[in-house]
């Protein structure tokens, strides 16, 4: 699956969703995660409350199941959600960005919680969707 965190320094989910400049994308599996890209945004990204800045970015991770924050609005995280993202919110501007993805992995070996069960089950929907499509081509 991939997860998807906002940062301003590429080690720390430290950007608010609205406001983030940049989002790190890693592929995550149950042996280990691999960085995939950086997705760039140079619009006007003050939190202002308008709405129509998260539109680019709402797309742009239409592939990811989960997006890490430092803070997010209300409705940017309904947004998210209707498009099976799952927001995450950083306990601090210091969390690490690897530090998540080393416990993320564990525990997606382990047991992992109801709510990243449901993700997971939702992303192999997404993915045998995709393949039955292919089937039709």
């Amino acid at each position: 699956m991939k997860v998807a965190f906002t940062t301003s320094d590429k080690v720390h989910i430290n950007a608010h969703f609205g406001s983030a400049r940049m989002i790190d994308v890693y592929d995550v599996t149950k042996q280990g995660y691999n960085f995939v890209n950086t997705l760039e945004f140079d619009d006007n990204l003050k939190e202002d409350g308008n709405e129509d800045k998260l539109v680019p970015k709402i797309e742009a991770l239409s592939d990811c199941t989960l997006v890490y924050v430092l803070a997010i609005g209300g409705s940017a995280a309904a947004r998210l959600i209707r498009k099976k993202i799952t927001p995450l919110k950083a306990q601090s501007e210091e969390e690490e960005v690897l530090a998540i993805l080393d416990k993320l992995v564990k525990t997606l070996n382990g047991n992992p919680p109801p709510w990243l069960r449901k993700v997971i089950q939702q992303e192999e929907e997404k993915l045998s969707y995709a393949g039955f499509e292919d089937e039709d081509e």
